[in-house]
């Protein structure tokens, strides 16, 4: 009984192992996303970090559509990157769990 408790444990921690490799590969992974006609695009990473925002000059000349398109664009490229992650760390959690009965 304690043998394979300690295997479980053991393929635990490959587990968590895995799970923190995944997140910093995350970290390499880039999420690109435009507005829909084209005039802001962020670049963010997996793990939702903002790496770079390229505004068309045309939208600097109106605040208040400028932060709308922040908010719309962004909003999608977090989503987009949300969706990446979950599933890359939920395949690597499962991956490198042990075979628990019932669960």
């Amino acid at each position: 009984m304690f043998g394979d408790m300690m295997g479980m444990m053991s393929k635990l921690k490959e587990a968590q192992a895995k799970v923190e490799e995944t997140k910093k590969r995350l970290d390499t992974v880039l999420v690109d996303e435009k507005s829909n006609d084209g005039l802001l695009k962020v670049t963010l990473t997996a793990n939702r970090t903002i790496k770079s925002i390229d505004v068309n000059d045309a939208l600097l000349e109106d605040k208040e559509q400028l932060e709308d398109y922040l908010i719309m664009t962004l909003n999608k490229a977090i989503t987009k990157a949300t969706n990446i992650s979950e599933a890359e760390l939920a395949a690597a959690a499962k991956d490198g769990m042990p075979n628990i009965p019932g669960m």
